[in-house]
């Protein structure tokens, strides 16, 4: 009792608000100066005076998400447009929350920086049980949770410390495109600080290894200028190494065929005269596989091998015809590795000792054959899957961006050529049901030139569908196609059960009622093809400027040829026997 008497009575200092040398203004200029000018958050009570501060930064637009876990995906997706993304939450049921979606941007490389509002300074180190918690004086398990996700973590709980950890963790998060989390103890944002008007902690890259960046480029000239059909496939580690402009450099040079790898899908440019598509595998682009797995050399640039990536382990790629270039590291088939070897600088210099070669290309151009078109849909057929996908194929352009939720639409989309300029999202390496609504409100916000076109499967959306409501309080404009088959189409095809089949919604009733009338927003059923046209129609001329949400109805067996031969090949990996004792 005494104890309490003793908070209660505390003096609160009073200082000027929102005061630009404060703690929480110091925060507020740091994300606006590394580009993260829209912050999304969800508020609690230890972090409204931090919130208070970031509102007052008048370059900063704080958007309030439904749900924690949203906020995380929202910044998921904006710093797949805008090279950082940040989310503010509370303090353990806030900060577990959102752990998922910042799970999922680590594994993606994505450098997100979570905001944690923490608890009083005067809390730490004492025996008092804090709401919010789990009921333990020990209240470090979010920090312990945190430490498994992030690459950097800081606990500003003194503002002696507070500028050298918060600039610390955003720079490391930046080098390393990693999440990071910073957790702000309540009763400082308001305290100024003579260090907060100091300029950002800067961030050093490790020196490269000119030595071995120069004899990793002689070897892998040596390697390469001695085979006769060689290829470059993309992946997902292009754009954490920057290196996409050395990778167009490399393939414009050497006159090799580029692929890509599923996740790596809008890093490389699709117009390129030397792309020939998706390597993936037995569920490749027609004749991408073939090229790619008969090529007596392959560089794969940025490659993450998984088993979804690999179909089930079954890539028919020999690591003896491997170089395999990651961000700072180079290894040539089975012999040298070499480090501190930047992939861009790598790139950018084998380039110039490169003998070109097409080969391989051309191989490619006397086998390939153009894809037929869907047969046409008789008046009142239900509509296919295929055709859907084609009337998507027609709306692409470089004011567009497609963000492909998992399962059956990430397959079909994997299958759309990409113009110039026109975005592409997916998360392929942690493959979270439901990540594409928050991933498609943050896309949105940060790259505001772009409509963006979302094609979300029903079961997906069910897990996120909230912060449809925050799209449109934003004023976005994307266009959702809410594919509804009735269940988790991916995991039927992996192994069939009754838990796959989930209730069916009336999801344009849904939207319409978080629309209630403020904003713009318009909804459609389709089930024809004709419906669909009517329906393009409408969005990209009456309704061009407000968010639009499209239920498309299709059979619940309506699934693409690859999702079938993959599901096979997964379910024959997850369900191998035990290797014996």
């Amino acid at each position: 009792m005494e104890a309490a008497n003793h908070i209660n009575s505390t003096r609160v200092p009073i200082y000027p608000a929102y005061s630009a040398g404060t703690l929480g203004r110091h925060l507020a200029r740091r994300l606006v100066e590394i580009g993260a000018t829209d912050v999304f958050s969800v508020p609690g009570d230890f972090n409204l005076t931090l919130l208070d501060h970031l509102v007052a930064e008048p370059e900063l637009n704080l958007i309030g998400c439904c749900n924690e876990l949203n906020a995380g995906y929202a910044a998921d997706g904006y710093a797949r447009a805008k090279g950082v993304g940040v989310c503010v939450v509370t303090f353990t049921v806030g900060g577990l929350s959102v752990i998922n979606a910042i799970a999922g941007a680590y594994s993606e490389n994505l450098p997100v920086i979570c905001i944690v509002g923490g608890p009083n300074t005067n809390d730490f180190g004492t025996n008092r049980i804090l709401h919010h918690t789990i009921g333990l004086p020990d209240f470090s398990q979010e920090l312990r949770c945190f430490q498994t996700v992030t690459c950097a973590q800081a606990v500003v709980n003194n503002l002696d410390e507070a500028h050298e950890l918060i600039d610390t963790a955003i720079s490391i998060a930046l080098k390393e495109s990693k999440p990071a989390y910073i957790s702000i103890s309540c009763n400082l944002p308001s305290i100024p600080h003579s260090t907060f008007a100091g300029e950002p902690v800067p961030f050093f890259l490790a020196p490269i290894n000119q030595l071995a960046l120069e004899a990793a480029v002689e070897a892998t000239a040596e390697f390469l200028n001695n085979v006769v059909k060689p290829v470059i496939v993309g992946g997902p580690k292009l754009r954490a190494a920057k290196a996409q402009k050395a990778f167009v450099e490399l393939a414009d040079a050497s006159g090799y065929p580029i692929a890509v790898m599923p996740s790596g899908k809008g890093l490389v440019p699709e117009h390129h005269p030397h792309f020939i598509g998706t390597y993936w595998g037995a569920v490749s682009t027609s004749f991408v596989g073939e090229i790619v797995e008969s090529a007596d050399a392959y560089v794969f640039v940025g490659p993450i091998f998984n088993d979804y990536s690999s179909v089930g382990y079954s890539l028919l790629i020999k690591k003896e015809k491997a170089i395999m270039v990651q961000p700072n590291v180079v290894t040539i088939a089975n012999g040298p590795t070499f480090g501190y070897v930047y992939m861009a600088d790598f790139l950018r210099a084998l380039a110039k000792k490169l003998k070109e070669n097409s080969t391989a290309l051309e191989n490619y151009r006397r086998i390939f054959v153009p894809p037929g078109n869907p047969l046409k849909s008789k008046k009142y057929e239900p509509l296919r899957v295929n055709i859907l996908f084609k009337h998507i194929q027609e709306m692409l352009d470089g004011d567009t961006a497609v963000i492909a939720e998992n399962g059956d639409s990430g397959f079909n989309c994997q299958k759309l050529r990409l113009p110039e300029n026109c975005g592409y999202e997916f998360q392929m390496q942690y493959g979270s049901i439901g990540w594409s609504v928050g991933a498609t409100l943050g896309y949105a916000q940060a790259a505001k030139n772009k409509r963006v076109i979302a094609c979300i499967g029903d079961g997906s959306f069910q897990v996120t569908a909230q912060d449809i409501s925050t799209m449109i309080r934003c004023g976005q404009r994307t266009i959702i196609f809410l594919i509804n088959n009735g269940g988790y189409t991916a995991e039927v095809e992996i192994h069939d059960g009754p838990y796959n089949v989930i209730k069916n919604w009336d999801y344009t009733g849904l939207v319409d009622a978080i629309h209630n009338g403020e904003g713009k927003c318009w909804t459609a059923k389709v089930k024809t093809e004709s419906e669909l046209t009517e329906a393009i129609a409408t969005m990209t001329g009456a309704q061009k400027d407000s968010l639009c949400f499209i239920e498309i109805f299709v059979h619940k067996h309506d699934t693409s040829k690859e999702l079938l031969e993959w599901g096979s090949r997964v379910s024959a990996a997850n369900f191998r026997p035990p290797n014996p004792q």
